[in-house]
């Protein structure tokens, strides 16, 4: 790579580094915001879930921009979103304007992974996209370990300079973006699709809300109440109404034909149940607290291991999908997870076995969640549709996320909670790892990717 291509990938990376950060940095203050606002618990994951559903818009409406305008004009306006909702929580002196806040970080957050990676997809060559993929995947690994650390460092000032110093970072990013970034689209601008997009938030905004009202105190009841299976009622009826609206678009927010792609379909499948398997491990913690009676604190702390052993594998394994082939580095990267979880889930838990299973489980993750995935997108589509495949990616991603969550958590509730709880929970995840495996065998082999990228 030539020192202008360096550049622009150090510019990517700290973007998408700023907006990763700020998914977890956030955790440390909530208890200190909780209190401030005199907000419930339930308000609290609202907040949380709110920044999720419009992160999840914002990936399909700006990656769609992104295609029509470009992707420079997309990542400064994405940047600029997000540092505005930065500057609004800054502001907050009541509960309406955090929830505001949050809704534009959100917003903004969801078109600069898709803009990034549209612009490898269109600066670097194929032979160079795999370890540069492989790297914006480890940089999400790093910002869920800088996360918290960054939240505890800044919290001893107040809460607010957790979105005061991204500020002057998205000033930094702006300007290099307009001087770096590819000029903007010349193509044929058409109808937007307003009609599918409001269609798309409701069905959206019913999967967030239905999962928000779920009470693992009282499972099956809150399941049979109208404030959730009504929203899941109303998701599920929407998605047929959307698929209709954007068959009949002219330009939609979400292509029917990138689901002509097999690949496509499967890499989307393959991303809602590796994210939900990610996230389902945020109550890690948790389980070694019950298991091995250590403090919260500690808890966290031995979960460095798998976090750095993320981070080394993640560039590594994008440099190895020229070798062998997205399907295998997959295969090998859930299995791994398979057998993390396993750990987790039918052994008597030692501080051993917990590091071992956390060290195979990150090289796993680092395979699943960085680059392989988003290859097969830019291989499958051509450049009309670059940013708009990766938006489609990242809102697979979330949902993976919103529902892996709430299913442990929910598992393990309706088990009693404790150990046995929550190794009920995470054996409920290796069915869905073994699923996964299943779905990653049926990929294109090596052979018939390497035609599709040289295509």
């Amino acid at each position: 790579m030539d020192r202008n291509t360096k550049l622009l990938l150090a510019l990517l990376f700290t973007g998408t580094l700023m907006g990763a950060i700020d998914l977890a940095i956030i955790g440390p203050a909530l208890p200190v915001i909780q209190n401030e606002f005199n907000m419930q618990q339930r308000e609290l994951s609202a907040l949380l879930n709110f920044y999720t559903l419009l992160q999840m818009i914002g990936a399909l409406v700006l990656a769609k921009l992104a295609d029509r305008y470009g992707p420079r004009l997309i990542y400064i306006i994405s940047i600029s979103l997000f540092a505005t909702g930065s500057l609004i929580m800054i502001m907050a002196d009541v509960t309406w304007m955090l929830y505001l806040g949050r809704a534009v970080q959100g917003f903004g957050v969801g078109g600069i992974l898709p803009a990034a990676a549209a612009t490898i997809g269109a600066k670097l060559p194929a032979n160079e996209r795999g370890q540069a993929l492989g790297i914006l995947g480890m940089v999400w690994g790093v910002a869920f370990f800088l996360g918290p650390i960054l939240g505890g460092i800044l919290l001893r000032f107040s809460w607010q300079w957790l979105f005061a110093i991204n500020l002057p970072i998205s000033l930094i990013l702006i300007i290099g973006a307009i001087k770096m970034l590819p000029a903007d689209s010349q193509r044929r601008i058409m109808p937007f699709d307003i009609k599918g997009l409001c269609v798309l938030i409701f069905t959206m905004s019913a999967l967030v809300l239905g999962i928000t009202n779920i009470e693992t105190n009282a499972l099956l009841e809150s399941l049979l109440s109208l404030k959730v299976t009504g929203c899941f009622l109303l998701m599920l009826a929407l998605i047929p109404f959307f698929w209709r609206i954007e068959k009949k678009a002219i330009d939609p927010i979400v292509k029917p034909d990138l689901f002509s792609s097999s690949q496509v379909s499967k890499s989307c499948i393959i991303s809602v149940g590796v994210s939900a398997i990610q996230s389902g491990s945020i109550f890690l913690p948790a389980l070694l607290v019950l298991a091995l009676n250590v403090t919260p604190a500690d808890s966290s702390f031995l979960l460095l291991p798998g976090v750095v052993a993320a981070t080394i594998a993640a560039p590594i394994f994008g440099r190895m999908i020229n070798i062998v082939g997205t399907r295998f580095i997959l295969l090998i990267g859930q299995i791994l997870v398979l057998g993390a979880l396993s750990i987790y889930s039918f052994t008597d838990m030692t501080m051993g076995s917990f590091i071992f299973a956390s060290i195979i489980s990150g090289i796993g993750s680092s395979a699943l969640v960085g680059a392989p995935l988003r290859y097969i997108m830019l291989t499958e589509t051509g450049s009309d549709d670059r940013a708009s495949a990766q938006g489609l990616l990242s809102v697979a991603s979330s949902t993976g996320r919103l529902l892996g969550a709430a299913i442990v958590g929910a598992v393990a509730t309706s088990q009693g909670g404790g150990e046995f709880g929550y190794q009920s929970a995470f054996s409920g995840m290796v069915i869905l790892a073994v699923i996964i495996i299943l779905v990653i065998m049926t990929l294109n082999s090596k052979r018939k990717e390497k035609i599709s990228a040289e295509g």
